[in-house]
C-alpha cells in the first residue's frame, strides 16, 4: 500500500509541477504543444515497444481491444439518448466529451508503474480500439449530429487513426509479437532507455496544460457530465473485474482503463464544431482530477 502511494503521489507531484512552472513563467501555455508531440511521438511508441518486446503476445489478448471500442461506443448512444430532446449543439458537444478515453497521456504510466509488461500490453490494445472513437469516430458522429455537411466517413476515421505514431506502434508491435519476430537488442535497449522517460513527460505535460476555464454558470453541466461518465465507469469497472472469464492481471488493467479521464482531443474536436471550448476544457482537467483520485484507489483495493 504504501509503495502505491508514493509512486501515485509522485505522479501528482510531477503534475503539480508542470502546472506550478507554467505560472511561474517556465513554461508558457504554448509548450503543452511541444511536450505533447514528444510524448506522444517519442516517448509512448518507445514504451510500448519496450513493453511488447518483454512479453508473448497470445491471439486471445486481441479481444482486450473490444472493452476499449465498446466502451466509447456505449457513451456515445447514451449521449444521444439524453440528448434527444435537445439542441443538436448539446448533443454534438456530449458525442465529444463523455466518450474516449485519455491512455497514452496518462493511463499508461500507471500501468508501466504498477502493472509491469502484460497490464502494458492489455492497455496498448485496449487503446487501439479506443483509437477508433476518440481519433475521429466520435467527431464525425459529433459533425453528423449538429446538422453539419460531411458527414460520417470511415475512410477519414482511418486515415486520422493511421496518422497517429502511437496507433502505429501498437499495429507494428502487435503484429510482430503474434509472429514472435524480436526486434534487435540494440533498438530494444534504446527504446527502454527512451520509453522509461515516458511516465514523467506524460505527467509533465498534463501539469503544463491543466486549465480550468468554464464559468461558474456552467458548474451544473460539468457535475452532471462528470457524474454519467465516472457513474458509467464505476459500472464497467465492476463488470470488468467480476463478470469477465478472464486472468487477474488483464481485469486488473481493464479497471484501472474505466477510470481514465476523458480523451485529451475532445477540448480540440469541441473547437472544431464550434462549440464551448472553455466548458470542455474544465471538464478534461477536472476529470483528470478525478481519475487520478479513482485509479489510486482502485490500485490499492486490488494490489
Amino acid at each position: 500500500m504504501t509503495e502505491i502511494l508514493m509512486k501515485a503521489a509522485s505522479f501528482v507531484a510531477i503534475i503539480a509541477m508542470g502546472y506550478c512552472l507554467r505560472r511561474a513563467g517556465f513554461f508558457k501555455e504554448s509548450d503543452f504543444g511541444l511536450l505533447s508531440k514528444i510524448v506522444l511521438k517519442i516517448t509512448l511508441p518507445a514504451a510500448i515497444v519496450t513493453n511488447f518486446s518483454r512479453i508473448e503476445l497470445d491471439p486471445s489478448m486481441l479481444g482486450l481491444a473490444l472493452p476499449g471500442f465498446l466502451g466509447g461506443a456505449f457513451l456515445i448512444l447514451l449521449a444521444l439518448a439524453l440528448n434527444a430532446h435537445k439542441s443538436r449543439d448539446s448533443r454534438a458537444f456530449d458525442i465529444l466529451n463523455l466518450s474516449g478515453y485519455n491512455i497514452g497521456n496518462f493511463t499508461m504510466p500507471f500501468a508501466q508503474g504498477f502493472l509491469g509488461p502484460m497490464g502494458v500490453a492489455a492497455t496498448s490494445l485496449f487503446d487501439t480500439g479506443n483509437a477508433f472513437v476518440c481519433l475521429g469516430g466520435s467527431y464525425s458522429l459529433a459533425v453528423i449530429a449538429k446538422g453539419e455537411k460531411g458527414g460520417f466517413s470511415v475512410r477519414n476515421i482511418v486515415r486520422t487513426m493511421l496518422r497517429s505514431v502511437p496507433f502505429d506502434t501498437y499495429l507494428f508491435m502487435t503484429i510482430l509479437s503474434l509472429l514472435h519476430w524480436r526486434l534487435p537488442e540494440c533498438v530494444v535497449n534504446f527504446s527502454g532507455i527512451v520509453g522509461g522517460a515516458n511516465s514523467f513527460m506524460a505527467m509533465l505535460m498534463i501539469g503544463v496544460g491543466f486549465k480550468v476555464s468554464g464559468s461558474r454558470s456552467q458548474t451544473g453541466r460539468i457535475v452532471k457530465t462528470l457524474g454519467i461518465r465516472y457513474g458509467v465507469s464505476a459500472a464497467l469497472a465492476a463488470v470488468y473485474m467480476f463478470l469477465l472469464p478472464i486472468g487477474l492481471e488483464y481485469r486488473q488493467a481493464l479497471v484501472i482503463l474505466a477510470f481514465s479521464p476523458i480523451a485529451s482531443s475532445s477540448p480540440a474536436y469541441t473547437g472544431l464544431i464550434e462549440g464551448d471550448v472553455g466548458l470542455a476544457s474544465a471538464i478534461n482537467s477536472l476529470s483528470i482530477v478525478i481519475s487520478l483520485v479513482l485509479i489510486t484507489g482502485a490500485l490499492l483495493l486490488m494490489l
